[in-house]
């Protein structure tokens, strides 16, 4: 049950995100995901239905014995924005992290995408000046 709860929440993704040809991940790929201890989901249920979540990793550090949390994706379906679902997604990533002696979590913005670094400052971010590189794998 949690892999299909899991394609439910990629497609939550795929649509907030607004990826055109999305590649469709079989569902042994996601479940040996799934089982990776440090692959972290949660998802959000209402009304039986699939309507956000969030994704991410836990990092061990080589500068001593800890991790971080790199929070890859979180979404909430628009229609359901606004009703602090979003906020108590990142409460129970703190939460999480608590629980487990994780001393920080941090997620990657787009500086155009005010929405998020609105969202992000709301729920206690502070932000880092950084430049993100990315390189092709293949």
């Amino acid at each position: 049950q949690d892999v299909l709860l899991f394609k439910e929440l990629i497609q939550v993704f795929q649509e907030v995100f607004e990826m055109e040809n999305p590649e469709s991940p079989k569902k042994p790929y996601l479940q040996s995901l799934l089982n990776k201890p440090d692959f972290i989901s949660y998802t959000v249920i209402c009304n039986d239905e699939v309507v956000g979540g969030l994704t991410a990793y836990e990092l061990q550090m080589i500068y001593g014995e800890y991790s971080e949390i790199f929070l890859y994706d979180i979404a909430i379906k628009t229609e359901y924005q606004r009703k602090g679902l979003g906020k108590k997604l990142i409460s129970a990533l703190k939460e999480y992290c608590k629980q487990n002696g994780i001393r920080e979590f941090f997620v990657p913005v787009n500086e155009e995408d005010t929405h998020a670094l609105n969202f992000y400052r709301n729920t206690g971010g502070k932000a880092e000046q950084v430049v993100h590189f990315n390189y092709k794998g293949k």
